[in-house]
Order: structure tokens, then sequence, then C-alpha cells
């Protein structure tokens, strides 16, 4: 009885994950393969027939008498053409001629029949009109008497199956085939640029190639808590048509270039754009590789006659193997799943993102869009498991993966060009920041340089921009729904956690598979699964969530608990189970266990997990995109929509407030942080090593 509490727990934790992200996902997966589309006439005459059965028999008669005597001429063609089908006769005549030439046709084919075939056509043609052209009258007169299915399936005239057809089409129309080239096309550049800059800048860090390491390791993570969408437009400032770069210094000034012909939109631009968005999460990857190396096999390598390049090419990279993969999987799925940086800078670029985003908001089409959702991360998943077969075959530990840091020199030319790209990297990066700055107070950015806080404001007099979005009141949204899910999501990651490595109930392990399924797959497949699923949840539309705040904060919340779920196991492998044992003994349920001894040692995973949660739901874009409302926005989502349309002073003006917000939390949390620890913590005695 002492431990049902934490059964109890375990339950709910387990349905609660299953409910926000193992359903949403299923509910993406039946959706790509649910197709509405039109009965055929044998079906059309089957559900047409079972209403009319449903009317009382001595106004049956009279009402299909009426029904038929109303049809028009081109009505009783048709209706004509759909008896013919009905009895087996093929229709004789062009059904894409006129109409006139079409109601002459029929009247000679009916002429040209046998007696026989004459009668089967008129027991036909009632029920032929009234299914193609009377089917909405007789649903609303049988209404009572139909369910609410039924009713539909009558109305409309289709039906829903399962099928592959949304499949098909990304394969047969050629629009979609396109926008697949293209994405294929700006996921290979990507990864061709961003894992080479990410890798050199972990290798600068890590072996001491550039100064002030510790800077640069710091200074290369800063996008990662910036709008997804910050360095596509920040780049328009500088290297658009009316960019101060390419415009005002090469174009005006020393009359190099045609600024509305030579200009970052397009391709470059794209690609730019998601280099200098994917190589802080490449980077987090490949520095992590680098840190964990045994710098004694390099020493090693080197004491055997093995010069620089060698070392570094037979030693030092094949080791990164692993690494290097995973960040280029990553970069690949990230490009293939962008929509921001091709809609902001790529204007006539179509991408398979795109598409999605355009079907979904422009026409609500989620069963292609869920199609095209899986299509999206079928090749990154594919690429994955055939660098994993060829990997898989090699070993990449050494001595358990010290990290202990090599003490050989990098060569100076290594070092000098190093160094140069790392900090042309940090600079270009630094620029599109302050030009970021200088946006958010600039009157309208190209022609009027004059200062102004106007977009901090709520002001009407943005230039050609009247909107509610104007002003910080996304911002202020995205504050308050981050703030309840970044406790909320710290909160349940540790009770995972604790879940999975101290109460250890059947299926742990595949409770932790499913709460990192958010860190493996785009945030795009969540956003659709969401909107699918919480429109009617298990069929009930009086659970819905969607236009409200609850279904952004559990999006944030559960789309990004995975970071304090690894942060709380790692932290509780490390701690020994001998004062919780102790205090079992005493008598303390699983509960107690949690509350007065677990949480008070495992406050950093905590706010780990909980600062995680709260920076990406200021920042997310592709997860939410789809779930805003008017009463519940995003400020991510307002400067995507600011930045589409060029209104890039309001744009900017949210960014900073954004990048401000974070980091005061961010510092808030630190001084915290810092202050617990000069006070005390809880002691626990380390594990031994086995």
């Amino acid at each position: 009885m002492r431990d049902l509490a934490g059964r109890t727990t375990a339950l709910l934790a387990t349905a609660l994950v299953l409910i926000f992200i193992v359903l949403p996902l299923g509910a993406v997966l039946l959706e790509s393969i649910r197709v509405a589309g039109p009965l055929p006439l044998e079906g059309l005459k089957r559900i047409t027939s079972e209403a009319l059965g449903l009317i009382p028999a001595d106004e049956r008669d009279a009402q299909i008498d009426g029904w038929v005597d109303s049809a028009d001429e081109r009505q009783r063609m048709e209706g004509t053409a759909a008896a013919l089908e009905l009895i087996g006769e093929t229709v004789p005549w062009d059904r894409t001629a006129n109409y006139d030439d079409q109601i002459a046709a029929a009247a000679a084919a009916v002429a040209a029949l046998s007696a026989d075939q004459r009668t089967a056509l008129e027991a036909e043609l009632p029920v032929g009109i009234i299914m193609l052209h009377k089917r909405i009258p007789l649903a609303f007169a049988v209404r009572d008497r139909l369910d609410e299915a039924a009713f539909a399936t009558l109305r409309t005239g289709e039906e829903e199956r399962l099928a592959l057809d949304h499949y098909r089409a990304f394969l047969e129309e050629p629009r979609l085939r396109h926008a697949a080239r293209n994405s294929l096309m700006l996921a290979g550049l990507a990864c061709l640029f961003v894992i080479p800059i990410a890798f050199l800048l972990a290798y600068g860090v890590n072996r001491g190639a550039v100064p002030f390491a510790q800077t640069v390791r710091f200074a290369a993570l800063v996008p990662l808590v910036s709008p997804p969408v910050i360095m596509a437009f920040a780049a328009v400032l500088l290297f658009g048509r009316q960019g101060v770069i390419t415009n005002d210094l090469l174009d005006q000034t020393l009359g190099l270039i045609d600024s509305n012909t030579d200009n970052l939109y397009g391709v470059g631009g794209v690609v730019l754009a998601q280099i200098l968005s994917f190589t802080p999460p490449a980077f987090i990857i490949l520095d992590n590789a680098l840190s964990r190396q045994d710098g004694r096999l390099e020493e090693a390598a080197a004491s055997q006659g093995a010069g620089p390049w060698v070392v570094f090419s037979r030693v030092t990279l094949p080791l990164a193997g692993p690494g290097l993969v995973r960040a280029t999987i990553l970069v690949f799925i990230l490009s293939m799943t962008d929509f921001g940086n091709p809609l902001v800078i790529g204007k006539d670029i179509s991408a398979i993102a795109g598409v999605v985003y355009n079907e979904m908001i422009g026409f609500s089409n989620t069963p292609l869009s869920a199609a095209l959702c899986v299509w999206m991360i079928l090749p990154a998943v594919l690429a994955y498991l055939l660098l994993e077969a060829i990997m898989g075959r090699k070993r990449y530990t050494s001595a358990g993966d010290t990290g202990v840091a090599t003490e050989l020199p990098v060569p100076r030319p290594a070092r000098l060009g190093i160094t140069v790209v790392t900090y042309a990297y940090l600079g270009l990066v630094g620029l599109l920041y302050l030009a970021v700055g200088v946006g958010s107070v600039t009157r309208v950015w190209g022609q009027d340089f004059g200062l102004t806080l106007d977009h901090f404001s709520d002001t009407s007099s943005v230039y050609g921009f009247v909107s509610t979005e104007q002003g910080l009141g996304t911002v202020w949204q995205s504050i308050q729904i981050a703030a309840v899910a970044a406790p909320l999501g710290g909160l349940l990651a540790l009770i995972v956690a604790y879940i999975v490595e101290r109460l250890r109930p059947p299926g742990r392990n595949l409770l932790n598979f499913v709460v990192l399924l958010p860190a493996i797959l785009p945030g795009v497949i969540f956003g659709v699964g969401y909107l699918v699923f919480f429109n009617a949840p298990f069929g009930l539309p009086d659970l819905a969530l969607t236009g409200t705040g609850a279904i952004l904060v559990a999006n944030i919340l559960f789309g990004n608990m995975f970071v304090g779920v690894l942060a709380g196991r790692a932290l509780l492998q490390r701690y020994d189970a001998s004062i919780e044992e102790a205090a079992a003994s005493l008598g303390a349920s699983a509960v107690e266990r949690f509350v007065r001894v677990t949480m008070p040692m495992m406050r950093h995973a905590i706010l780990l997990g909980a600062l995680y949660v709260f920076v990406d739901g200021m920042t997310t874009l592709s997860a939410v995109v789809f779930l805003v409302s008017p009463d519940h926005d995003l400020a991510s989502v307002a400067i995507f929509n600011h930045a589409s349309n060029a209104y890039y002073g309001l744009a900017c003006a949210k960014s900073v407030a954004i990048l401000a917000t974070v980091a005061m939390v961010m510092g808030a949390m630190g001084l915290f942080e810092g202050a617990a620890r000069a006070r005390g913590g809880v002691l626990v005695p380390a594990r031994r090593p086995a």
C-alpha cells in the first residue's frame, strides 16, 4: 500500500505521455491515409434509395415526382447518363461537349434503346436525377431519421476511406515533385556547409585553436535562443534589395552592383540563413563528441611518428564519426522541415515544408499535409539507417571516453585557418544581430532611418501596417504561455526520470523512448498532430483544445520535456540510491521519497528542464504555427508573419524583446542556482563505480 501512490503516479504520467505525444503522432499517420472522395454511382444509388425509403409511403411517390418534374433539361440529361451507367450501358455521347449538344445526344441515345432497355432506364432515371441534383433536399427531408455520419454522407455524396492516395500524389503531382527536389537540394547544401563550419568551431574550442574558447562556445549557441527566422530577415536588412550593404553601400555609394537584381533573395540567401540557423545545434553535437575523446590516443599516434594531418585524419576524425553522422542527420531534418527561411528569403523557391504550411493555412488540407510530413522525414531516416549500418561495424570508443584533453599543439596554419573561419562566422552572426537591434528603432528600413520606438508600442503610426499584432502584446502572450509550460515541464520531466530510474515499472524503456520522440521528429509533425487530434480528441468535440492557450502549453511542454528527462536520468544515475532506500526503510512512500529526498537534490535538472521549455516556448515556430489563434498568438509566429510581409521593424522589435526576456530569465535562473549552492545543498553519496 505504501507504494500505491507511486504506481498511480507512474500510470498517470504514462497516460499523459500517451495522450500528448503518442496519440497526436498516430493521428498524423491516420490522417495521412484518410481519403475523402465522391461516392461511385452504385454507392450514391444505395444511399439515395435508403433515404427515399425513410419517407412515409403515402408521401414518397408525390415527393419523387415533384423532384423529378422540377429538374431542368441539363439535370435530366445528367440523370439519363447516370441511369445508363446503372443499367450497364455505355454513355454514347461526349460528356465534355456543350450542354445543348449533350441534351440532344441524350434524347437520341434514349430513342435508340430497345424496349427492355428503355423500361430499365425509366426505372433508374428518377433515382439518377435525385441522387445527382436533389440529394441535399432529400437529406434535410429525412435528417431526423439519420445519424450525423449518414446525413453528412448523403448531403455531400462523399465517403471517407483509408488509402495511400496522398502519398501517391507526392510522387505524381509535378508541383510536389518540384518542391521535393528543392527541399533535397537545400538540405544537401545545408549539410555541405554547416557540418564543416560546426566541426571547425568545435575542434577549435576543444583543442585550444581559437582565442577565448569559452567565449566562442557561448557565442556560437546564441542563435538557439532566437526566433527561427531571425537570421533570414536580418540578412535581408543587410543584403536585400534595400539592404544597407547591397543597396546603400555597393549600389548607391560605390555603384558596383544593381541591388534590385544582385541581392540575397533566392537559393543563396536560404542556404546562408540555414547555415547561420543550423550551425549551433550541429556544434552542440560535435562539441560533445570531441570533448569526450581521449587525447592520449592522438599523443600515442604522434609518438609513433604520425604527423598532424595523419593524426587528425586517422584518429581524431574517425573517432568523431558518430557525432558527424548525427549532426548531418539533424541538419538534414532541420532543413527539410524548415519553411520559415524559404518563405521569408527564398520567395519563389517552393519547398515541401512550405507546401505543408500553405496547404494547412490556406486550404486546411490536413490529409495531404500529414502525408507530406511523413515524406519529409523519410529521406533522413533512410540515410540514418544506412550510415548506422555502415558505421555500426566499427568501434568509436576510446578508454571509456574519458575526455582527457590532448597536449598536442595544433599547427600554426591550422590555428590561423580555424580562427579565421570561427570569427568570420561569429562576426557575421554579430553583424546580423546588430542589424536587428538597429532595425527595431528605425522607422522604415531602407527608406527612413530616423529613430523611433513605435515598433515597441501599440501606436498606429507604423508605416503601412494596421494590425492587432503591433507592439509587444504577442511577446507578453508568449511569456505567459511559456511561464505556465516551463515549471510543469520541468516537474513532469523529473517525475518521468524518477519513474524510469527508480520505480522501474514494466515498459519503462518504451516510456523513455516515447518521451524522446519530439527530439527525433521535426516539430511540424507535432503541430499537425495536435491540430488533428485535439480538434475532437477521442471523437468528442466538447474536449477540443484547438484555439485555446491550453493546446499551446501542452505542445510546448511535451515537445521539450525530453531535456529535463535526460538531465534527470543522468543525475539519478550518478547519485547512490541508498539514501532513498533509507527513507523507504523508515516508512516513506514513493511520493514522500520523491518530494522530500529526490526533488531537493534534483534541483538542477528541474531548472534545466524548465529553462529549456521556457526558451523553446518563446522561440518555437514550426510546432505552433498551426495552433495559434486570434486570442492566443505567439511572438515567434508574429515575427514570421511580419518578416514574410516585409514589416521588418515590427519583426526586429519583437525579436529584441524575446532575446531580452530569455536573457533575463536565464540570468535569474543562474543567480537562483548560485544562491542555492552558496546556501548549501543536499549531500548525496556518489554511487561507487562498478
